[in-house]
């Protein structure tokens, strides 16, 4: 059985999810002093709006991705 390439979208969105949850946690950290940015939301749902962010950038990354092409062989099973 031959190894299946990975595809394109999966890293891609992979990649997104990593650079976009990086990037958020390093705004959170310089905001960290400045808290009045985010004091307008209850201290409940900063964390769920917060991680819409990395899921944003990763569903249009993986949206916007072509496709690995594959031959019949691998996606057939056998």
């Amino acid at each position: 059985m031959a190894a299946v390439p990975v595809e394109r979208k999966v890293t891609a969105a992979s990649a997104a999810a990593y650079v976009g949850s990086a990037g958020l946690l390093g705004a959170l950290a310089a905001l960290q002093d400045h808290g009045r940015l985010l004091e307008w939301m209850p201290d409940g749902l900063t964390p769920f709006v917060a991680a819409l962010i990395p899921t944003a950038i990763t569903a249009v990354s993986g949206w916007v991705a072509k496709h690995t092409p594959r031959d019949d062989a691998s996606t057939s099973g056998g």
